[in-house]
Parts: C-alpha cells; structure tokens; sequence
C-alpha cells in the first residue's frame, strides 16, 4: 500500500483531538510541578520558621539559665567595703570644683579610738551630680578618718539614672563596673569610685562606653586588669546592680523603714545626713555629733581632735 494512499492520512478531526489531548497532559503536567514547587517551597518555609524559632528559644534559655554572677568582696547588703584610700590624688579634686575643696585639716575629727569609730555608708549614682558634689568636698576627710582608723567606709553603687544617658545605661553599667573592681582589686575602689565621680558624664549624654570604664580603672592601679578589662566590657554585674537598685528603692537594711529616693543617700551610724551635700565642715561635725551621740551610749565620754 502507498503511504500517498488517502486512507493514512488522520482526518482533520483526529489530529485536533490529538492536539488537545496533548495539550492537556502538558497543562496537567505542568500543574504537577507547580503543586510540588508549592509544597516544596511551603515545606522549606515551615522548615527554616521552625529553625528560626527554635533558635531563639534555645537563646532565651541559655541566657535565663545561666546564674546571675554575683560580685565578691561586698557586704551582705550590696556595700563595697572600703580596704584602701592609696592611689588618690585629692589636689585634682579643688580645680574640678572650686566650692568643694576639701577642708579636712581644719574640720573637727572623730578620735580614732574604737569608741568612737563611726560607720559611713554613701549610695551613689555615677551620673547623679549630687553624688559627684559630695565625694568631691568630703572625700578627702573621709580618707583622713579611714586612715586614722576613726571610720569604716562603704560605698554602695546603685542606677537611679539609668534611663538619663541616651540609651547607653550608663548609671547602670558604671555600678557594674565597681563591682567587678571590687571583685578582682578591692583594695582600688576607692580610687575607682573617687575617679568615676570626679569625671562625671553629664546628664541625658551618652557616658562613657565600657572600654572607657576599663580605662578609668586602668587609670586608677586595678589589679588583675585584664579581668577587670573583661567583666567591665563584657557586663558580667549588670544585672546584679539593677537588683541592688530596686532593693534599695525598697528599703535601706539598718535604717527604720528609709527607702532610697535620690543620691547620694549618706548614713552615719545609720542616721541620714541632710545637711549641705558641698560643705565639708557641716559633714564633719554631723559625724562628731552623730559619734559622740553613740559614746554617750557607753560608758565613757568622746573626744575629738583637731
């Protein structure tokens, strides 16, 4: 048979029937690869939330795991005992605020006997200017009755200013970074404390960053400067001086019933002074009275030196 013959030829009809049917297995065909595409990029979507999710879980548990570092060297109520006054140069201390030379040469003095020994404990905010005005007019007194064995002396670094610093929580990470000085070199905080103050950031300005604290502690003799270096940038008590804060703002341990409402809070014996924060001379002599007031309690009479 010749392949001309009329009869191999499909009919017009038979070749648009072939033409659809091929037509339809290629739309089914390619709506097969659009639902696998669909379900693939669906399943990849669920794949990479599920990820995204769990990563962030485990974060938040890491972080809420891990036991919140407590400084040491402190006393039972968040104080940094104070071991050493070396290291301070109180001469800078007249051209950073004229009004607040220290005067304590001419001040009355506790007698450094055991009778008379009084205990000073000061809240301090590093950004409060308050705070900043006080250390500066009596520091030097201070460490004069320290060194004379008339006065034990505590700081103890709380963050009422925190959100007063751009963001930065500078107030916050400035407590923090006392107590790492106090943890790896106690015996510097006072020059520590002393120095943070007398370069007091301003109000509503960024601070100094961590790296800067860690230079201001370089600065000031540390011990172990590298580990304070690291706990300062790295904020190992961050969390530590916000919980002091709010217990604090709770409640003074050793006061009846005072709460913590501005810096510097000071306490003699337990009695809060209110007096002039930039006067040296009404600080001393509320200490004197505050003294004797707790001799006359024994069984002898105070005495006090010039």
């Amino acid at each position: 048979m010749s392949s001309d013959d009329p009869s191999n030829v499909p009919a017009p009809s038979d070749r648009r029937e072939a033409v659809r049917e091929k037509a339809q297995r290629v739309q089914v065909r390619h709506a097969r690869l659009r639902k696998l595409r669909i379900a693939g990029l669906s399943v990849l979507g669920i794949v990479v939330v599920a990820a995204i999710v769990t990563g962030v879980v485990l974060a938040i548990s890491s972080k809420t795991s891990q036991p919140l570092l407590s400084p040491r060297n402190l006393d039972a109520d968040g104080g940094i005992p104070i071991t050493s006054v070396a290291g301070v140069d109180f001469s800078a201390d007249a051209g950073s605020d004229p009004t607040a030379t220290p005067t304590a040469t001419t001040a009355p003095t506790p007698s450094p006997t055991s009778a008379s020994t009084v205990d000073i404990r000061v809240y301090v905010d590093f950004l409060a200017s308050g705070s900043q005005e006080f250390e500066l007019a009596n520091a030097e007194q201070i460490a004069t009755w320290f060194t004379a064995g008339s006065a034990t002396v505590t700081y103890y670094p709380v963050s009422m200013l925190t959100a007063k610093s751009n963001g930065t929580k500078y107030s916050l990470r400035a407590a923090a970074s006392a107590a790492c000085v106090a943890t790896y070199s106690p015996d510097t905080a006072f020059a520590f404390t002393h120095s943070l103050l007398a370069q007091q950031p301003a109000v509503d300005s960024s601070g100094l960053s961590d790296s800067e604290l860690a230079d201001v502690a370089d600065a000031a003799g540390v011990e172990s400067a590298d580990r304070v270096r690291s706990c300062i940038e790295d904020e190992d008590y961050v969390s530590w001086a916000k919980n002091v804060t709010d217990a604090a703002l709770a409640g003074i341990p050793g006061t009846d019933g005072l709460k913590l409402t501005g810096t510097p809070l000071v306490l003699v014996n337990g009695q809060e002074y209110q007096g002039s924060l930039d006067d040296p001379k009404e600080f001393a002599q509320f200490v004197l009275t505050t003294a004797s007031d707790s001799y006359y309690s024994g069984t002898a009479s105070p005495t006090a030196t010039p």
